[in-house]
């Protein structure tokens, strides 16, 4: 059966001047457009499409690589908006996707970027988008184990974080002393559950749990000590340095660096100032 707005895998029937024809069983035959048909393609080869309506409402393919498929989240920029809604550029050349005005949360601008959960509309069957995106998120109890790994789309910037949607279905929260990166909405990442709280919403890391134990124990003054050789000897970090650089720098928080340096110092491999670290001089009492 034909998935409307998602990758389809189906053979080819028939060739024509115009492009090729596939076997969408019970939907009948879809046309693949000739410029989006792979160099080689011939009757019988299966080939992976995104299917979606045309403006006269008949089933065609692409090799296109859309921004965003049915049941997912993505932020899009608005490209026109008229009496019908908002027609977004969603990575489909020949068609536009249309948030109408019902289903906006605020009145949606040209130019302007808004997250967005894609849909087939009951009533055409055609897809749509909808920018209230509250109403398809936390509809099922969170069913994850912690550790499990996730995709997530980083949504909003917090006083504690940043608000992510975790699987396309719940919402999440990864907490600011945490990320060890940059992070900022619009950016899909991989994740790990940490807990699912008695009010069932997801505290979410960006690194598995334990990571930061299991740096500390060996990977991270490996890493220290390689950063120093690249650098000549050198690196001007230290006791005094920020977290936030830290954390850029080296993935880690301050507190597992500062115990990696002692284990460095301890094993007379560096020098540690205030503002600075080198490595020791070989042969030479700490």
């Amino acid at each position: 059966m034909i998935q409307v707005g998602k990758y389809n895998t189906l053979r080819v029937v028939k060739e024509v001047d115009f492009g090729i024809y596939l076997d969408g069983g019970e939907a009948g035959e879809i046309l693949l457009p000739a410029k989006y048909v792979p160099e080689g393609t011939a009757v019988d080869d299966e080939i992976e499409v995104f299917v979606y309506h045309d403006s006269e409402d008949r089933l065609i393919a692409t090799t296109e690589e859309p921004y965003i498929m049915v049941g997912e989240f993505a932020f899009l920029e608005t490209k026109t908006v008229n009496r019908i809604g908002a027609f977004l550029d969603w990575g489909i050349t020949a068609k536009d996707l249309l948030v109408p005005y019902v289903e906006q949360r605020a009145t949606m601008r040209e130019g302007g970027v808004y997250l967005v959960y894609a849909y087939i509309d009951e009533l055409t069957g055609r897809i749509a988008a909808s920018s209230k995106v509250d109403k398809f998120l936390d509809n099922t109890p969170p069913q994850y184990t912690q550790n499990q790994e996730v995709e997530i789309l980083v949504v909003q910037e917090t006083a504690l974080g940043y608000k992510v949607i975790v699987e396309n279905r719940h919402w999440g929260i990864v907490y600011k002393n945490e990320i060890f990166k940059p992070i900022e909405p619009g950016d899909f990442l991989t994740a790990y559950i940490k807990k699912v709280r008695d009010d069932e919403k997801l505290d979410v890391s960006l690194q598995p749990v334990g990571y930061e134990h299991a740096i500390g124990d060996g990977a991270l003054t490996e890493r220290i000590m390689t950063e120093l050789q690249q650098a000549g000897g050198t690196l001007p970090y230290g006791d005094k340095t920020d977290a936030d650089v830290i954390a850029r720098t080296f993935g880690c928080s301050k507190k597992n660096f500062k115990k990696a340096l002692g284990a460095l110092y301890k094993a007379h491999r560096i020098e540690i100032a205030p503002n600075s670290i080198k490595i020791a001089t070989e042969g030479e009492t700490i």
